[in-house]
């Protein structure tokens, strides 16, 4: 799979370097999904990332760091 999106962002290159934006769009969208598979991101996963990004709060750090319960401290 990684041959095929090798392959997929050189004819992105070509399409883009011969000003045929709207195609090169489409690829990059293959390409997307096709990487998405790869790296098991489910549509949710996406669509979380881009909604942080696009969000104009930035993301706060939670305070305390969230541990297994085999790992938390008892005093």
């Amino acid at each position: 799979m990684l041959a095929l999106l090798a392959t997929l962002e050189e004819c992105q290159t070509f399409l883009t370097d011969r000003a045929n934006t709207e195609t090169a769009r489409l690829l990059s969208l293959a390409m997307l999904e096709l990487r998405m598979e790869l790296h098991k991101v489910t549509d949710s996963e996406l669509k979380a990332l881009c909604d942080m990004i696009a969000s104009d709060e930035p993301v706060q750090e939670p305070t305390t760091r969230q541990l297994p319960p085999y790992l938390r401290l008892i005093k």
